[in-house]
């Protein structure tokens, strides 16, 4: 994902983020973030985990019904 901005490129949108919203602010911007990403992160984990559970119940469902 970052591959492509590079260390100076990330300096300098740092640079300017702390000029745009000030020391004070940064930090909290980025725990808002920090806790936004942790929150998208566990939801994509816990649909992951459901569709497997499904796949799984489906899959067993139907090696239940060959051996019938």
């Amino acid at each position: 994902m970052f591959s492509s901005i590079g260390i100076p490129g990330l300096i300098l949108i740092l640079i300017i983020a702390l000029i745009v919203f000030g020391p004070k602010k940064l930090p909290e911007i980025g725990k808002a973030a920090g806790q936004t990403l942790r929150e998208f992160k566990k939801s994509t984990s816990d649909l992951t985990n459901d569709v497997a559970d499904e796949f799984q119940d489906t899959k067993d469902i139907i090696q239940g019904n060959k051996a019938k």
